[in-house]
């Protein structure tokens, strides 16, 4: 892979999964983005959103005559936060109420829904919401409670059924995300639309990071990054531009070897006092692996960003070689790479 190219796989751009922008796919292309997200929302259907994401596949990279397959995600959880309906896909309810189901119902429940996912060429949902919502705080909780994203209010439950989720996702042969590490069930604010969101409750050792542990020992492939600040871990950096939250408690305290997700850089309130270059930069540099920007526009930026500091910094170069890595070791695991 050329310089350009490695850089380029450390990319998931988000592109409308109800009106395309040709203007952004072709950014994406140019750039060699390596992964992309349907955003918004989408009522036509598993057919329509295949025919769709095959085209989008047609653009993918080639190396040594071999095409480097796109992964393809979406945020797919139920309840309010579901992009791609309409036939072929069913209504999932909130996390919450799928919370209050047996863990086996669940399970079930979620490989039907990720054969869904599966017929319309969607092969990662980044989910499972694993963020403890304390009772105290319910609808407080703006990200997630407002929602009714999380499955409990305790840790038990949380984790029982973000594995059963993720379990029923794995049989069929669609991968997960665990999000938002290392958890936003202690906020007020959401990261999305508001400016220093603190945690200042969480610690290294605290239960609400049980769902993470639990799902990294089952094998998770992807976790999540938040870009809230975590006082009592790290009170000098947002999580997303962390080494002692990336680096330090989720690699080596957790042992996870997956790869590392950030949620959105491109757009986020959480990130704007940062220049999309920084942005980029500072994830890679705290040990991160793919960058979600749901505003194709800021990739040029970031990638030439990532790519002059490569040419600078020999460890940074090495980080970089790390992360693309994994995220092709988490595609030839999802059938997207021909290694002979």
């Amino acid at each position: 892979m050329t310089t350009a190219q490695r850089a380029g796989q450390l990319f998931m751009g988000g592109i409308s999964a109800a009106h395309p922008d040709q203007a952004q796919l072709r950014t994406l292309r140019d750039n060699h983005v390596g992964s992309v997200m349907l955003t918004g929302r989408s009522a036509a259907g598993t057919t329509a959103t295949r025919k769709l994401v095959d085209g989008f596949r047609s653009q993918a990279d080639r190396i040594a005559d071999r095409r480097v397959g796109l992964l393809v995600a979406t945020d797919q959880e139920g309840g309010r936060v579901q992009v791609l309906n309409g036939p072929g896909f069913s209504a999932m309810p909130s996390g919450l109420t799928q919370g209050s189901w047996p863990t086996a119902t669940l399970r079930t429940q979620a490989a039907g829904w990720a054969k869904q996912l599966k017929a319309a060429g969607v092969n990662l949902n980044l989910a499972p919401v694993a963020d403890v919502v304390p009772a105290a705080l319910g609808t407080r909780n703006i990200p997630i409670g407002s929602f009714q994203r999380e499955y409990g209010h305790t840790a038990d439950t949380v984790t029982s059924h973000t594995g059963a989720f993720a379990a029923g996702f794995a049989q069929s042969g669609v991968m997960t995300s665990l999000k938002h590490f290392p958890g936003l069930g202690q906020v007020i604010g959401n990261t999305d639309t508001t400016a220093n969101v603190v945690d200042s409750v969480t610690t290294v050792g605290s239960s609400s990071l049980t769902p993470f542990r639990a799902g990294i020992r089952a094998g998770s492939p992807f976790v999540m990054v938040s870009s809230a600040t975590y006082t009592k871990i790290d009170p000098k950096h947002l999580a997303a531009f962390s080494p002692t939250v990336i680096d330090h408690l989720l690699r080596s305290q957790l042992g996870f070897k997956g790869v590392v997700i950030s949620d959105d850089l491109g757009n986020a309130v959480a990130v704007r006092s940062f220049s999309p270059a920084q942005r980029a930069v500072n994830f890679i540099a705290a040990g991160g692996d793919m960058i979600l920007t749901v505003r194709p526009s800021t990739v040029p930026a970031m990638a030439q960003a990532i790519q002059t500091r490569m040419r600078q910094d020999a460890s940074f170069r090495a980080k970089v070689d790390n992360s693309v890595r994994r995220i092709l070791d988490a595609k030839r695991n999802a059938g997207l790479l021909d290694c002979r």
